[in-house]
Parts: structure tokens; C-alpha cells; sequence
């Protein structure tokens, strides 16, 4: 996965350098989720890898389903990317710049997952914390797991806060054993 992370990043920065230029973040997002999907679709998955196909050809199919729906701008990005082999890295780019965008929006994305749902008061009051912890606007998503038995396992990026009960006898067990 490093290796098409790697790939995809010089592609992310360019255009999130004009998506920064032309406050576009919202149609670049939209242009690419959708050529993403369009690319992750198994059949055409295998179109694009068929070494039969050009790469003009693949990057016209990739336009016509996705129907008008880029710019010219979106429309350029998928053809340099067919001349370049490329565009099997599109889901991952799509990633790249949603990260990016939250980024130059500063904002943080969330997910609080307890044992039973929380009630509005209780999330407002924890994304707040995030939000104070952080120092940016935090958008926070609540999952239920049951296997918790109580507390909250709060996710934001690649750094996981674990205050289930789950966990805590867990580490009890632990602690018991050594």
C-alpha cells in the first residue's frame, strides 16, 4: 500500500494546490470519489489492466461513465493519469485529497464507537474535548459495539483512545498474570 500512497501523493499535492488556489476543494472531492468509484468498479478494474486497451482508450471509457461529471481540469487529471498507468491509484488519491482538504479546512474527522448510543449532549460534550484538544474543528461519527461493555473508543486519523471497560480488564487480566 506504501508504494501507491507514494504514487498517488505527488498527484494529491498538485491538485490540492489548485483546489487551494481556486477554493475548489468541494468539486475536487465530488470529481474524484466519483472517478474512484468509476475505477473500483471490478469490470472496469479489468478493462484498465488489460494491456490490450490504450491508455487513451481507458481514459475515455473512465470519462464516458463518468458522464460530464468533471471539469476540464478533473477531465485532464484522468487522461494524464492513463498515459501514466496510473489510474488504479485514483481510489487512493481520492483519499489523499479528502485528507488534504480536511487539512486546509482544519478540520478532524472522528469516530466514537460505545457500547450503547450516546445521546446528543454526551457527543457534543466529547467532540468538544476533541475539538479542545486538538485545536481544530472535529466531525465526529458514533458507532455502537456492544462487546465494549461500557466507555467509548474514540478513533481521529491513525491515533486510537481507548477507554472501554473492555479494555481496562483487559489490561486488569494482564496486571493479574505478571
Amino acid at each position: 500500500m506504501a508504494e501507491v500512497v507514494t504514487i498517488a501523493r505527488p498527484y494529491a499535492e498538485a491538485i490540492a494546490r489548485l483546489a487551494r488556489e481556486q477554493n475548489t476543494w468541494s468539486a475536487w472531492s465530488d470529481m474524484l470519489n466519483l472517478a474512484a468509484a468509476v475505477v473500483a468498479d471490478p469490470q472496469m478494474a479489468a478493462v484498465i489492466a488489460n494491456p490490450a486497451v490504450s491508455s487513451n482508450r481507458a481514459a475515455e471509457l473512465v470519462l464516458a461513465v463518468c458522464g460530464g461529471k468533471l471539469n476540464a481540469e478533473g477531465a485532464n487529471t484522468i487522461k494524464v493519469l492513463a498515459e501514466n498507468k496510473r489510474l488504479d491509484v485514483l481510489p487512493v488519491l481520492a483519499r489523499l485529497v479528502e485528507e488534504m482538504k480536511a487539512d486546509a479546512e482544519g478540520a478532524l474527522d472522528a469516530k466514537i464507537t460505545s457500547a450503547f448510543p450516546l445521546s446528543e449532549a454526551q457527543m457534543a460534550a466529547l467532540v468538544d474535548k476533541l475539538a479542545k484538544k486538538y485545536g481544530r474543528k472535529v466531525s465526529a461519527i458514533q458507532e455502537t459495539d456492544a462487546s465494549l461493555i461500557g466507555g467509548v473508543v474514540i478513533t481521529v486519523g491513525d491515533e486510537v483512545l481507548d477507554a472501554s471497560v473492555r479494555a481496562k480488564l483487559a489490561e486488569m487480566a494482564v496486571t493479574l498474570q505478571g
